[in-house]
């Protein structure tokens, strides 16, 4: 329960009593859980929420859920779970092969999608609640410290959060833009070069005067080396 309160789902169903079963359900499983009932307001609210789980149903009026899972996976690290009509093979084979990361039948059992959503969860965000160490990092994400080397870091929320995400991205060159829509959010509206100075900051509190953990590779973005 308590590593579950911190983690966004996002139920897309045009059925009311689906989406009001889950919702009642797994906010009962200590989630955070928002829902929509049409393809254009479940992007909408995905871009405002940034789930970590998408429980999301093929047929959508407004936008069919193969769109919508589409655009979804296009905006970031999301796991998308797909809801299928019993009979839908090509479905299911479609929703993979555009990025779906499972399904689940209809008429499901309540406990097996919540077994595939843990199960999701554990591959895609080990560290949500815990704590993960990469190489000197250890990054405690209950109390929202990151620890360098052996020492704790001052860091503000937004420099945790940028930092938290070069790790866990570490040794991959992330741009300005992903960083700005990840961290910031997709409406941001102030200057790009925001991340400039925060990524500035950071290296003061790394001591990274060399530039030998954050380098800046030019004109693609950033990338986190592990010493």
């Amino acid at each position: 329960m308590e590593q579950a309160r911190e983690i966004r789902l996002l139920v897309v169903d045009d059925e009311p009593g689906i989406l009001e079963f889950l919702e009642l359900g797994l906010r009962n499983e200590g989630f955070e859980v928002h829902t929509a009932p049409d393809g254009p307001s479940a992007l909408t609210a995905a871009q405002a929420v940034r789930p970590h789980v998408v429980i999301l149903d093929v047929m959508l009026p407004g936008l069919d859920g193969f769109a919508v899972c589409r655009a979804l996976k296009e905006m970031g690290d999301v796991v998308v779970i797909l809801l299928t009509a019993k009979d839908a093979v090509a479905d299911r084979v479609r929703g993979l092969d555009i990025g779906a990361d499972d399904y689940v039948v209809k008429p499901f059992s309540f406990e097996e999608l919540l077994a595939r959503i843990r199960a999701r969860l554990r591959v895609q965000f080990p560290y949500l609640g815990k704590e993960v160490v990469i190489g000197p990092f250890r990054i405690d994400d209950g109390r929202k410290e990151i620890t360098f080397e052996g020492r704790l870091l001052a860091l503000s929320a937004t420099e945790y959060e940028l930092l938290k995400y070069l790790v866990l991205h570490h040794d991959t060159v992330v741009s300005k833009a992903r960083l700005l829509d990840h961290v910031w959010g997709y409406d941001f509206g102030g200057q790009d070069n925001i991340v400039e100075v925060y990524i500035r900051s950071l290296r003061d509190k790394l001591e990274d005067d060399e530039h030998r953990v954050i380098r800046t590779i030019r004109g693609a973005g950033y990338r986190l080396d592990l010493p």
